[in-house]
């Protein structure tokens, strides 16, 4: 019985051997299949943003050459990036064609000439005619102010005589005011005296109407003197005064003077046959002229100045506009060059290109060459923040919004397993590196940098050993 109890016992043993290492083979198994991750913590540190844009040297000053447009293009002999020196051959022009245009010039030459002489024609002739009605007018007004003063001068003779028939009707009728014998000596009576009286007054009062007659009659005259004389004067005055000023004279001139001068650049041309040789030194950054094409109107090349020292330009992006500003400091990089130090001097949005920015640095005296390529490196250290994470540890869903991934504890069929969970953060900053979030995590939250398998919320997960 004994052994029989002993035996039941040591199998119970065995079992529970057997069934423990089965439970470890089978955690082992199942810990080995679950996908490893790395963590990391929240950490406070400085965003910095580094920018890096390719740019190109290019003249601190360009000078035109400039040649008569119009003329056609045998051969051009220099191309851009070439170097050449005051009188060397930049290209020649067809002689047979400039001599067509030259004809043509000369023509236009005569004909402006004979609209100036038109011109100058039609005045001598306005100025005799106005000569001629200014004689006229001062004439007319000599007339009239005669004519005028005689009319003046009869309604003052006219008040004069009013004046003294009255005077001397006011004398005789004092005078035999008091008369009262008849001429045969005779008393007069009541009613004659009466009579006598009344046909004075009546005398004297006809006299007087007349006396303001007369002289209302020579303010008139003197009124219609005044305005006739007035008007006469304001027609001699016309006839001196200066006539509006016309610019055609002068348009023809200036166009005549303008011709001629080209005809004279043509013949200098002529003279050299049609060899057009560079006016400076320097290199040549642009050319604008072709073979078989013809001069622009504009500038044939552009030269390089070679006292006025280079300049970088660089395209930004919008994104990169964000963290360089005009004025910051930058390095620059060119070619094996060691790095010099620069400094944004213009900054300013493409208008051919909404969302880009042109930026240009002077270089000092002596360094770089007009083509040469380059780069810039502008380090901005932003603010500092407190909840910063590695870049690879932040995600991003179809919506745009922003998670992380973190490791939270359960209990599990094996006991106490760790799975992923997500939280949603919100992206205050970053750069190419870290970035700098908000949201429910803290300093003891274990972030998911990185995994060997894929996942996704709620995967058990075990952890890389630190």
């Amino acid at each position: 019985m004994n052994k029989s109890k002993k035996k039941i016992g040591a199998g119970l043993v065995l079992f529970l051997v057997f069934m423990w290492l089965c439970t470890l083979i089978s955690k082992s198994i199942y810990a080995s299949r679950l996908p490893m991750v790395t963590t990391c913590r929240t950490d406070s540190k400085y965003i910095e943003h580094v920018v890096e844009a390719e740019g190109i040297v290019e003249a601190g000053a360009k000078l035109p050459v400039t040649v008569l447009g119009g003329l056609r293009v045998v051969e051009v002999f220099v191309q851009t990036g070439d170097r050449v020196e005051e009188g060397d051959l930049l290209f020649t022009v067809d002689l047979e064609d400039m001599k067509e245009i030259m004809a043509d010039q000369e023509l236009a030459c005569q004909k402006i000439q004979l609209q100036i002489d038109a011109i100058l024609h039609n005045r001598e002739l306005a100025q005799e005619k106005k000569a001629l009605d200014e004689a006229r007018a001062r004439e007319d007004y000599d007339a009239l102010a005669r004519y005028q003063d005689t009319l003046v001068g009869r309604a003052a003779e006219n008040v004069a005589q009013a004046e003294e028939a009255l005077e001397e009707l006011q004398a005789k009728n004092r005078e035999h005011e008091g008369d009262w014998e008849k001429e045969n000596g005779e008393s007069k009576t009541e009613e004659e005296m009466e009579a006598e009286r009344e046909a004075r007054e009546q005398e004297e009062e006809r006299l007087k109407q007349e006396l303001q007659a007369a002289a209302y009659a020579e303010a008139d005259a003197k009124w219609n003197r005044d305005n006739t004389i007035k008007d006469a004067g304001r027609r001699v005055e016309d006839t001196v005064s200066e006539e509006d000023e016309d610019a055609t004279l002068a348009v023809y001139r200036a166009e005549l003077a303008g011709t001629q001068e080209k005809l004279t650049a043509y013949q200098e041309i002529l003279n050299g046959e049609g060899k057009i040789t560079a006016p400076l030194s320097g290199m040549v950054t642009d050319v604008y002229v072709q073979a078989g094409g013809r001069v622009p109107d504009t500038a044939s090349f552009l030269v390089a100045d070679g006292e006025a020292p280079c300049q970088f330009r660089v395209t930004l992006t919008k994104e990169d506009k964000t963290y360089v500003n005009l004025n910051d400091d930058v390095k620059l990089k060119l070619g094996d060059r060691k790095e010099i130090n620069a400094s944004v001097d213009y900054l300013v949005e493409n208008e051919n290109a909404p969302g880009t920015f042109t930026a240009l640095l002077r270089l000092p005296e002596e360094t770089g060459t007009p083509g040469q390529s380059g780069t810039i490196t502008c380090a901005k250290a932003g603010e500092k923040r407190p909840c910063c994470i590695p870049l690879l540890a932040l995600y991003e869903n179809p919506g745009g919004n922003s998670y992380v991934y973190v490791v939270s504890e359960r209990e599990g069929i094996l006991g106490m397993e760790y799975y992923v969970e997500e939280i949603n953060v919100s992206v205050v900053d970053k750069n190419d590196k870290f970035a700098a979030v908000e949201g429910a995590l803290s300093e003891e939250s274990r972030i998911i940098q990185s995994a060997d398998k894929e996942i996704q919320k709620g995967d058990v997960i075990r952890l890389a050993e630190p």
